[in-house]
């Protein structure tokens, strides 16, 4: 584990909230090395809990913060900075769930980011990769979770090619095998199910091929282990191996007779699931041998944060490619950043602005805010919002995208603040003070001149805003008043009383 340079001396956790089981690893990174010094892992079934309205079970959800609430003993005195937790399928699924996320977020001690699929499916290429020999080769990687399975391929450390099915070893246990009787007809049908699944990926996978195949999870090592059981000269996850094992499943007739040591009695209920995934992602991608490998999204989260810890970071890089693909004005762009940025350093205080995602966040934004240009000049805030939280971009949590986008679709026009419920706190709460922050910026840079723009100083309380300019200055830039007195109008309806002096005497 040595990607890293810096000479640091920190300890870094990591907690999957995974849809079977919660996992957290605690490590130490120092001298560009990662040496685990903790894991933890009870196995909550987080999916099953989940009913057909979409809402969580109570039994589950208590089960889910006792869980929490020991994890979070371990915790208790780390860093805010240096852990971080991720929700996976359960919970992207889930509905009316804000009341369970802050609940959780309060047993555990540090606030819960729920990832995209794709950025899961990123998170554990980046696990896995970490843990092989840095070799010239392509690599196919498997993950078979509780709600979802995840699909990669990559080189090294980059991901080429990344997929997340909505098929789980839980929910399809559920649904084909729910009282834990098993059968051939059964099988088949589980079998069909995910075959569905896998159709649409099939050709895509096959075409960018691949050297190796590896595997990481519970369910996969549980599987690699219980084809060595039934023949302990098997090497690894075989085409034959495997249906040695499903023949196996469909003669027993119920999960409780399936006597294999590698298969212990909490996974026993979603095990055939498992199978059935494993089975017809071999057949489809005509995979010969897979091998499990230690490493998971939790191992990922962990080389993130050494990521971002060495100025290497995802988001970072994403930002950038963005701005690339949508071809951004960066100069304007770096002009609005450096204006939006020295507003917040004056206001974070008493605007309570002092967590870092507020400076990401409106250093992002401040990049991105002219993406929806590439789409139609007309309501381009629009686009770009609309862009940003749809988008595929890894590093981000769906929280980070959709605050993200909420900035950039009011930065400019009429300001509404819809949508911001939506956020998590206290993002809910304050990103309205973002959002205020970066109209300003871009208002004031709307001629996309060169010239720098003079000493602005700012103050700011809880329902108000002053901008004090230089006297003369706003005589002197009339298109400038003549926008600043629309914002006024426009920050009045949301509880915001801008007041805009020259020198001492106000222009509001």
């Amino acid at each position: 584990m040595s990607r890293g340079s810096a000479a640091t001396d920190e300890v870094i956790a990591a907690v999957d909230l995974g849809s079977n089981s919660f996992h957290m690893v605690v490590a130490r990174y120092s001298h560009g090395q990662l040496v685990i010094i903790d894991r933890l892992r009870e196995m909550v079934r987080l999916a099953a809990g989940i009913g057909d309205d979409g809402r969580l079970d109570k039994e589950v959800a208590a089960r889910a913060l006792a869980c929490l609430e020991r994890f979070g003993q371990r915790l208790r005195d780390m860093h805010a900075s240096n852990v971080r937790v991720v929700g996976t399928n359960a919970l992207r699924v889930a509905r009316r769930k804000q009341a369970f996320l802050e609940r959780a977020r309060e047993a555990l001690g540090f606030p819960i980011e729920i990832v995209s699929g794709m950025e899961e499916a990123r998170l554990i290429y980046s696990g896995v990769a970490n843990n092989l020999p840095n070799e010239d080769e392509r690599r196919l990687v498997v993950d078979i979770g509780g709600g979802s399975t995840e699909i990669i391929i990559g080189e090294r450390f980059e991901p080429l090619e990344l997929e997340s099915m909505q098929i789980g070893c839980v929910s399809l246990s559920q649904r084909f095998f729910g009282d834990g009787r098993l059968s051939a007809k059964r099988i088949e049908r589980a079998r069909l199910a995910a075959r569905l699944e896998l159709e649409p990926i099939q050709a895509v996978f096959l075409r960018r091929g691949w050297t190796r195949a590896f595997g990481s999870s519970g369910t996969i090592r549980a599987i690699a282990d219980s084809i060595r059981e039934l023949d302990p000269a098997s090497t690894g996850i075989t085409p034959a191996g495997n249906e040695l094992l499903l023949q196996r499943l469909a003669k027993v007739g119920h999960t409780r007779e399936l006597d294999l040591d590698a298969v212990t009695d909490e996974r026993l209920p979603v095990f055939p699931g498992g199978v059935v995934i494993m089975t017809e992602i071999i057949d489809a991608l005509g995979v010969q041998q897979l091998r499990f490998v230690e490493g998971a999204l939790r191992d990922g989260l962990l080389y993130d944060m050494v990521g971002r810890m060495t100025r290497s970071d995802a988001r970072e890089r994403t930002v950038s490619s963005m701005q690339r693909r949508y071809h951004v004005d960066l100069e304007q762009a770096e002009r609005v950043e450096g204006t939006a940025l020295q507003f917040l350093s004056q206001v974070s205080t008493p605007w309570e602005l002092a967590d870092p995602l507020a400076e990401l966040s409106l250093k992002w934004a401040a990049r991105l805010h002219e993406i929806g240009l590439d789409v139609a000049h007309s309501g381009y805030h629009r686009h770009g919002a609309y862009l940003l939280e749809n988008a595929d971009m890894p590093g981000f949590a769906r929280e980070e995208q959709q605050l993200l986008a909420r900035l950039v679709g009011s930065h400019r026009r009429k300001l509404t603040v819809q949508g911001l419920e939506d956020l998590i706190p206290p993002w809910d709460r304050l990103a309205l003070h973002l959002m205020v922050l970066l109209r300003l910026a871009v208002l004031l840079h709307r001629g996309r001149s060169a010239a720098p723009l003079p000493n602005i100083e700012l103050a700011a309380r809880r329902g108000t805003l002053e901008l004090r300019f230089p006297p003369r200055w706003l005589k002197e830039h009339p298109l400038t008043v003549a926008d600043l007195l629309l914002e006024i109008e426009f920050l009045r309806p949301q509880g915001i009383r801008l007041r805009v002096f020259s020198g001492n005497r106000a222009a509001e």
